[in-house]
């Protein structure tokens, strides 16, 4: 895969598979007070350690952009993308959902939907095609859009940059599913001279 990141950015990697998202990303673990973002890796499996929530208040009082990375996505975990987004929205601070995850049948995830453009962005060819979303997708997922859009309109249009606003975003281990989306986030961040 080519590099995601499309100029030099310190990263600051906190959770289990840190080690993992870095060397996918091709970025090295900087350290917090030295980075330009953070990427708070929770788990729906393990949840949320208290050493993180409290790196998390860390990366608060620096004004470091963040983003919550959700993992172990796995069919046979009880805790979705939705559900640990709201539980990380509540221990760390309110994080807003940029897509939502689809899975087929069996819980499997293959797919994320873009809550602004309503595209699919479809990960179960092995790598990523973007795709018109059904009705019947738009309809499910139209409450979550709208408190998506709320967000972003309250919290301005660079709210991320100004470590305001705090994504959470799915990414299954061993991936593509949310590496790419990531790699845009942190794209986002600007460069300093």
């Amino acid at each position: 895969m080519a590099n995601l990141i499309s100029h030099d950015l310190s990263v600051h990697f906190v959770g289990r598979w840190s080690e993992e998202l870095a060397r996918a990303l091709g970025v090295d673990n900087a350290a917090l007070e030295e980075a330009d973002v953070a990427i708070f890796l929770v788990s729906s499996k393990d949840g949320i350690v208290r050493a993180d929530s409290d790196t998390w208040l860390t990366a608060r009082e620096l004004y470091i952009p963040s983003i919550v990375a959700i993992t172990d996505l796995a069919a046979e975990n009880e805790t979705d993308f939705e559900d640990m987004s709201a539980i990380a929205g509540r221990i760390l601070d309110p994080v807003v959902t940029p897509y939502l995850v689809l899975h087929l049948d069996d819980g499997t995830p293959i797919a994320l939907i873009d809550l602004i453009t309503l595209k699919i962005r479809d990960y179960s060819s092995g790598s990523l095609q973007i795709r018109e979303s059904d009705h019947e997708h738009q309809e499910v997922i139209s409450e979550f859009r709208d408190e998506y859009l709320e967000a972003l309109e309250a919290a301005g249009e660079d709210a991320f940059e100004n470590a305001l606003l705090y994504p959470a975003l799915p990414w299954i281990v061993g991936s593509e599913i949310g590496l790419i989306e990531i790699g845009e986030y942190l794209n986002r961040i600007p460069v300093i001279s």
